[in-house]
């Protein structure tokens, strides 16, 4: 898999903002992707070291518009921690 194809997009959430002091980013990440393929496209894509990879997968959630049930789509969520001094740009324009 290519590296754009492993890192789907960032986490945007409070939480996601609030481990950035800790030197931990947030990913959306392919359902497929393991913990070494995670690690490298993020090093590859930005740059950085990566030190530790933590993943999750987050359950569709029930929803209902009107008399239609449906459910979201089920993800992956990883957690990457970073080298101590590294950084993502991309997270600091906050």
């Amino acid at each position: 898999m290519d590296a754009r194809e492993v890192v789907k997009r960032p986490v945007v959430s409070e939480k996601s903002y609030a481990m950035i002091e800790h030197n931990r980013y947030t990913f959306e990440v392919d359902k497929r992707a393991r913990k070494p393929e995670i690690a490298s496209a993020v090093e590859e894509i930005f740059k950085v070291t990566v030190m530790k990879v933590n993943t999750m997968n987050v359950p569709g959630k029930s929803r209902r518009v009107r008399f239609a049930k449906g459910m979201t789509p089920a993800w992956k969520k990883a957690v990457v921690t970073l080298k101590e001094g590294d950084k993502i740009e991309f997270f600091e324009g906050r």
